[in-house]
């Protein structure tokens, strides 16, 4: 552990490669950046515009209540994921700015608790990524098993298309690539635009642990100028609220979406299991789709709790420190920093919901109290 390099820009790699296939990753590209951007137009307009649009058109235009309830599902899911990813892209130029005092932060750790502590984050974003791969992975094998498993000729997806693919082998085909591919990479789409807050927020949240050691460690040492390690850790504290605003400015709109989508889909999904559905294969979708939509906010809740714990426990670890025998100057800067930590850091989404555990119970209920409407209007 102890001579393990310190690089938590190795977390967001798999973010930056998505971006690039999606087409997003405009300021990192470089070479054949014209070439580039032809295809992030043609992909975003077929696959980001172009899919909620097709499955949209058909909406209560189906042949069975089932197919409307999975073509309501699946385009609420596809048209909120589009949103997200289009907004991501506008900013996509503040996770630059992350990159950065995520470098700046790196230097600073030191010693076998800090390093320690960085370990585990590494761990934690492994259960992440198998949260993510958990949700996805059922979703798309059932809706796959289920068109598999039609009598007739279907569509994975209820879905307009201009042209009559039901009565040509031909037009049939180029319906279902076109849905494969689109919804592939949707699911793409959903994977950075759920992962990358959470991945942010736990490295946010590790980096504030490792701050809390530093400040506890102030002035043991003798030979160590304990003012000049004071001045250190304020700036530490500065950079991770400067990197707190940029993920929280970067991700407050689409959790906010994200937040509506899923109370509305937990409801429909229920209610299609409890009133509407009786397909097996359907069925199976439902129940891993009613779970799937509440991990998707679950993670980026819980480190946003995580968060604003930690960062809460700033001014604790200050006065943890050897300050009784420090001079008036550092006694003077420390009660200034400690002023300033007693300030909540708490991520809210669209300026009016905390991105936080609460939130994510409310939005439970939320669903629930949905839920009992329909039961109401069926009476």
């Amino acid at each position: 552990m102890a001579d393990e390099a310190i690089d938590s820009l190795g977390f967001i790699k798999s973010h930056w490669t998505a971006w690039w296939v999606l087409g997003v990753a405009h300021k990192r590209v470089h070479s054949w950046r014209s070439l580039y951007i032809c295809y992030s137009v043609l992909v975003n307009v077929m696959a980001t515009a172009c899919y909620p649009l097709h499955l949209g058109l058909s909406l209560f235009h189906n042949r069975s209540l089932t197919e409307d309830i999975l073509n309501l599902t699946t385009f609420a899911t596809c048209l909120a994921c589009s949103a997200k990813c289009l907004l991501y892209a506008y900013n996509i130029g503040k996770v630059v700015r992350m990159e950065q005092l995520l470098r700046l932060l790196d230097e600073r750790v030191s010693g076998r608790e800090q390093r320690g502590i960085y370990g585990q984050v590494k761990l934690q974003l492994r259960t992440i990524l198998y949260a993510f791969i958990g949700i996805y992975m059922p979703c798309g094998l059932f809706a796959e098993l289920s068109f598999l498993f039609k009598e007739e000729r279907g569509l994975m997806y209820p879905a307009y298309f201009p042209f009559d693919w039901l009565n040509s082998t031909r037009n049939y085909y180029i319906a279902n690539v076109y849905q494969i591919v689109g919804i592939s990479y949707q699911l793409m789409q959903n994977y950075v635009n759920d992962c990358f807050p959470a991945v942010m927020l736990c490295l946010i949240s590790s980096h504030v642990k490792m701050l809390c050691s530093r400040f506890q460690e102030i002035g043991r040492d003798p030979s160590i100028d304990a003012e000049k390690q004071l001045e250190e850790c304020i700036t530490d504290h500065k950079r991770l609220l400067e990197l707190f605003r940029c993920i929280e400015g970067f991700m407050s709109l689409p959790m906010l979406i994200q937040f509506g989508v899923t109370a509305l889909n937990v409801c429909i999904s229920i209610a299609a299991l409890v009133f509407f559905v009786s397909e097996p294969m359907a069925r199976l979708y439902f129940i891993f789709y009613a779970l799937a939509m509440p991990l998707q906010i679950f993670p980026s809740c819980y480190f946003g709790t995580d968060n604003e714990y930690w960062f809460g426990r700033l001014h604790y670890a200050a006065f943890s420190c050897n300050w009784h025998a420090q001079g008036r100057s550092f006694k003077r800067k420390m009660i200034f920093f400690v002023e300033r930590s007693l300030k909540k850091s708490t991520a809210i989404a669209g300026g009016m919901l905390r991105i936080h555990l609460d939130t994510f119970f409310s939005t439970l209920k939320m669903a629930y109290s949905l839920f009992t409407i329909i039961i109401r209007m069926r009476k």
